[in-house]
């Protein structure tokens, strides 16, 4: 039987954060000695010339007049926030706390589906994205403290959640391609931002370089694949699978780093993978 647009929009969710995920590792190693901005900035430029080359190939303009609608605009001020946000609150706060605050972007995403496109979303529905944000929790394990600066992360993850939403509005004339050269050249924006407050900026070894283009590769498919799913399916039915990034670092830490979960790891894991598989099983409304 042929996929229906919720199968196909999960697939892609899920190839995406697959993308993500290897993505981090990189982002990771090369922070490691260029500053955060600077990677950003970096990749974000290598991920714009990526799209802005396919949609040339395609006869697409790179710069279309769409790119001034209300939505794209919309849609790019929500990019900057959330990765500028974010970044900082990587660099500024404990990971799992910051993790974790992201990780309640899906509620955020399935509200808004409800509240400006009218989607229906019926209590099942919220009860799997709950569950899958426990999930999260368990795995995670946040520190109850709270720090101001965990205000950073929440901002980012607002930004998040409205490029997502925004995506769904933007102009069926525009490809993902286009939307893809859009999206990049606003993380550069961001990463120009960062650069600007950190400073330190400095030509990156043989190393370095080639963590930088793997981690642009794999952001250039997760972002292409990501684009593909909030335009396919009902929102609230692809936006739980999010959660699956959760899932791929965890295989990546264990295959690259050695680490091996515990209990509370692998219970959070089921939850996270079967409130997406029940998310995407309910019809419409149910």
């Amino acid at each position: 039987m042929p996929l229906t647009d919720n199968q196909r929009g999960a697939l892609f969710m899920t190839a995406s954060m697959a993308g993500f995920a290897v993505e981090d590792v990189f982002v990771k190693a090369a922070a490691q000695s260029l500053p955060l901005g600077q990677v950003l900035l970096t990749m974000g430029l290598a991920g714009m010339v990526v799209f802005a080359a396919m949609a040339r190939l395609q006869g697409e303009t790179f710069l279309p007049r769409a790119f001034l609608s209300r939505a794209m605009l919309i849609r790019s001020a929500f990019e900057v926030t959330g990765r500028l946000f974010y970044g900082l609150a990587i660099t500024l706060t404990a990971l799992s706390t910051t993790s974790a605050i992201l990780q309640a972007a899906p509620l955020v995403v399935v509200a808004g589906a409800a509240l400006f496109f009218g989607e229906r979303v019926g209590w099942q529905r919220w009860v799997a994205v709950l569950t899958g944000f426990a999930g999260v929790l368990i795995i995670l394990r946040p520190g109850t403290g709270f720090s101001a600066l965990s205000l950073l992360a929440v901002v980012g993850l607002l930004g998040f959640a409205g490029r997502d939403l925004a995506t769904r509005a933007a102009p069926r004339g525009l490809s993902n391609r286009q939307l893809g050269a859009l999206g990049f050249a606003m993380l550069a924006v961001a990463g120009a931002v960062l650069l600007a407050i950190s400073g330190g900026a400095r030509l990156p070894d043989p190393a370095t370089a080639g963590q930088l283009a793997a981690g642009s590769a794999f952001g250039v498919l997760g972002y292409h694949a990501l684009t593909h799913a909030m335009r396919t399916g009902e929102v609230s039915a692809v936006t739980p699978f999010r959660y699956t990034r959760l899932v791929f670092a965890m295989l990546l830490s264990m295959a690259l780093f050695g680490e091996r979960p515990d209990l509370a790891t692998w219970v959070g894991t089921g939850l996270v993978v079967g409130s997406g598989l029940f998310a995407l099983a309910r019809r419409q409304g149910a």
